[in-house]
């Protein structure tokens, strides 16, 4: 059984095998996306500063996300090449280094939140609102961070084995127990205190460790999986220690970037007021719906990615990334269709301010052009972190917010104000485009490993 869910990848039809792996976690993501924007909406009934507090903490949340994702990247990547070698122990024992990663990184970041969550709110604002509520979300989130550590280190371990299933059901639990949980701690319900933005925080940290509890159940005691980790005789492997941070420090770095991005376009929007801060925290809420099931359908195709490069079966490959590509396109049309149609209604759902809705559909409009080339580049991006190329997409990410992005909205907002300050998304992501096509054709269609493949096995000539 173990056998076929490994052979699958090298065998079944790709749009078949895509759809059927993608699904899970477009769905898991989707329940994400959708828990975001709940608890936005119910942050906002708080008052526009209790989401503005939200907002800012956006970014410093980013560098949580950059880490896991980015540890995850390196395991799935790690056991999906190693699978595809035939390499089954070795792919054991990186899930194994994986958890341990996992429990580092959550202690590091725990005491980032004790040490400096009120300091990062200073940077942008005295509100004693503000950073009070902001103070208080984010030091619990980050104190509490090794449910989410550990449940990504499980996750894209069992992913990069096709099981799709497990992750998805372990982010529905998490997400579900979030949202059961979001009204009752903010507003004091079923006999709670009412906490507001703190019991945001609290829900949110609750639900982690559920969706953790889940995955080691289902590591641990069922032992039903291609992969069975031992701790008994482990020891730390100095080689995939190395593959692990070699292929998941530049994922990381890339979306750490990006919370860096957030924080300089944060700067850039203070002069316009803290409603413009809020309403760029509101898009990224809204289009985490449109970007989350793309990021589902990446999730899906890099074990596939991973182990057809491992066993240097081209062909399937390629069928993997033109499918994603067009599933992907299509996902950021619908996007781009629904935010130039409907972006009043769209902040209606936030209780939004008369100020905020003044700012926010142009905005919506404005940003949402660059959508379909956002499509290209996450599926791109999946080719590079599943051949251990992610040094490729770090340098994109790096180029297109930091040299391109930034310098674009500053000069945009000196020239026009507001109304042109959010064009510098669609600027920056032409030249991003242009950058990722090239040297996946340079890196990775030119530089192919020549194995053959039988019976989905690869076979050195």
């Amino acid at each position: 059984m173990y056998a076929d869910k490994q052979l699958k990848l090298g065998t079944k039809p790709i749009p078949a095998l895509l759809i059927g792996m993608a699904l899970p976690a477009m769905l898991s993501m989707f329940t994400q996306a959708f828990y975001n924007v709940v608890d936005s909406i119910f942050v906002a009934q708080l008052g526009e500063s209790a989401l503005t507090a939200v907002s800012l903490a956006f970014p410093a949340q980013m560098i949580e996300v950059s880490l896991f994702a980015g540890m995850g990247v390196g395991i799935n990547s790690g056991i999906s090449r190693r699978l595809g070698q035939q390499k089954k122990e070795e792919a054991q024992r990186v899930m194994e280094h994986g958890f341990i990663i996992a429990l580092f990184l959550a202690t590091m970041l725990g005491i980032f939140g004790i040490l400096f969550a009120e300091k990062f709110f200073r940077l942008f604002t005295d509100h004693p609102g503000i950073v009070s509520d902001g103070r208080n979300y984010l030091s619990i989130v980050m104190v509490f961070s090794f449910g989410v550590f550990i449940t990504q280190a499980g996750a894209s371990a069992l992913q990069a084995t096709g099981d799709m299933i497990k992750p998805m059901i372990s982010q529905l639990i998490g997400a579900i127990t979030n949202i059961i949980l979001d009204p009752i701690m903010i507003f004091g319900l079923l006999g709670f205190p009412r906490m507001g933005v703190t019991g945001a925080a609290i829900a949110t940290v609750i639900g982690q460790v559920c969706a953790m509890t889940y995955i080691l159940f289902t590591v641990f005691v069922r032992r039903n999986n291609v992969l069975q980790p031992e701790f008994r005789h482990f020891r730390l492997d100095k080689a995939i220690l190395k593959d692990i941070v070699r292929v998941g420090l530049p994922s990381s770095v890339m979306q750490s970037i990006g919370s860096l991005m957030v924080t300089g376009f944060n700067m850039i929007l203070t002069p316009f007021g803290l409603t413009a801060i809020a309403v760029f925290g509101v898009y990224f809420k809204i289009q985490s719906f449109i970007f989350m099931p793309v990021f589902g359908l990446n999730q899906g195709a890099m074990p596939i990615l991973g182990y057809n490069y491992g066993a240097g079966n081209q062909e399937r490959f390629s069928e993997t990334i033109q499918f994603a590509m067009k599933i992907a396109s299509l996902f950021m049309v619908v996007g781009l269709a629904i935010f130039q149609l409907f972006p009043n209604q769209l902040f209606g759902i936030f209780n939004a301010s008369e100020t905020m809705l003044e700012i926010g559909p142009h905005a919506l409009r404005a940003i949402s052009i660059s959508f379909p080339l956002v499509g290209v580049s996450i599926i791109l991006s999946s080719a590079f972190l599943a051949t251990g190329k992610s040094y490729v997409t770090m340098i994109a990410s790096f180029f297109r917010q930091m040299i391109l992005l930034l310098p674009a909205a500053y000069l945009l907002a000196q020239i026009g104000g507001l109304q042109l300050v959010w064009f510098s998304f669609l600027i920056a992501e032409i030249f991003s485009v242009i950058y990722l096509i090239i040297n996946y054709r340079r890196k990775i269609t030119m530089r192919f490993p020549e194995k053959y493949v039988v019976d989905g096995v690869a076979r050195d000539r």
